[in-house]
């Protein structure tokens, strides 16, 4: 009887041992459970802070000009007798383009002149009559007026002559010629433009606080949407004297070789002038930098994980630099090697546990390019 008493009790001990054991489990399962979901794992991406040359640079837009360029045009009216180009020709200064009719003016020309080698000959022979006193000071004197007077016309039409042709005031490439051979032209009509295309001009503009920072022989970078990729290296080649009193900015220009004729006047540019001495900085791309009123941070991830499960981030404020392309310099607050959360900070505090998943992190650039998909 007692035997069995002891059995019932042993057995009743290990259900309610079993009971309490269970209930404290559920418990730590439960806390478990519950801790996870207060703070639970987020994914994010990462990039590593890295020390590289830095240089601050000025960005602006601007466009291009020729260093020469005009629209040619006749200061007088005619027909089109002659035209000795085509579109798009590379021509030297002084070349001939384009002759109006001028039969009329030529014969005059050629009138005048006559009557100017008649005056010619008059004033010699009386200049050889006046040696045996045949003829008076005065007659030679005449003579030689009427001499000037007839060479001033002669001068006077061939000016008029030449007025109805039309050359390369300086060497260039022309354009697309606007006028076909028999054309009546009046004055002042377009007949091509001539552009000089090398070197070439950029034009932009530029804050009043950044003059300081510009002067005449700096070098620029210009990039071309036209030739995605492409890098166009000139220097500053003037700066003007004078400040906008309306916008506050002041014209740059800066001269870019251009031997192969590629870069068009009118064109749009982007340019950038660096400016100060090449530094030493850590640079991480511009997404890791949360930007808040209070302060800009980031956060850097703790590898040195001991008994978690996940790693975790912490938050860190730091001061930045200048920008380039995708990238920010940082001045304080994260060192070289750091791997900071570049994806994913929406969800962040300080101890988040984090899961890195970097398969598809876009590469970050210093001259990013828009690409057409």
């Amino acid at each position: 009887m007692i035997k069995r008493m002891v059995i019932m009790l042993l057995a009743t001990g290990a259900v309610f041992g079993g009971l309490y054991w269970f209930q404290n489990f559920k418990a730590g399962i439960i806390q478990q459970v519950m801790a996870g979901m207060a703070n639970p794992a987020q994914t994010v991406s990462t990039a590593v802070a890295d020390v590289t040359d830095w240089q601050d640079e000025i960005e602006a837009v601007g466009s291009l000009r020729a260093a020469n360029g005009a629209d040619l045009a006749l200061e007088v009216s005619g027909i089109v007798q002659n035209i000795s180009f085509n579109s798009g020709d590379a021509v030297e200064q002084g070349q001939t383009l384009l002759q109006l009719n001028a039969t009329e003016d030529n014969a005059k020309l050629v009138s005048l002149e006559a009557t100017l080698d008649n005056y010619n000959i008059t004033l010699q022979r009386d200049l050889a009559q006046l040696n045996v006193k045949a003829v008076s000071q005065a007659t030679v004197d005449t003579d030689r007026a009427n001499v000037k007077n007839a060479q001033a016309l002669v001068d006077q039409q061939k000016a008029v002559v030449e007025q109805k042709t039309l050359k390369a005031p300086f060497a260039g490439r022309l354009g697309i010629r606007s006028v076909d051979l028999g054309q009546y032209l009046t004055a002042g009509t377009t007949v091509v433009t001539l552009q000089s295309l090398d070197p070439i001009y950029v034009d932009f503009y530029l804050p009043q606080q950044d003059v300081s920072r510009l002067k005449v022989g700096q070098d620029v970078t210009t990039t071309i949407d036209a030739y995605p990729g492409k890098t166009f290296t000139g220097q500053i080649s003037a700066i003007n004297p004078k400040v906008d009193s309306t916008s506050r900015n002041v014209q740059v220009r800066a001269t870019l070789k251009n031997a192969d004729g590629s870069l068009l006047p009118g064109m749009f540019a982007r340019v950038k002038v660096a400016t100060g001495a090449v530094q030493q900085l850590v640079t991480v791309p511009q997404t890791a930098i949360v930007y808040n009123p209070y302060g800009d941070s980031v956060f850097i991830v703790d590898k040195d994980k001991g008994n978690r499960e996940h790693d975790s981030v912490r938050q860190v404020f730091v001061k930045t630099g200048s920008v380039r392309g995708d990238f920010v310099a940082v001045t304080d607050g994260v060192k070289s090697g750091d791997n900071v959360v570049i994806a994913g900070q929406l969800k962040l505090r300080g101890g988040t546990p984090v899961i890195v998943d970097n398969s598809h992190v876009p590469t970050s650039q210093n001259a990013p390019e828009i690409k057409d998909q």
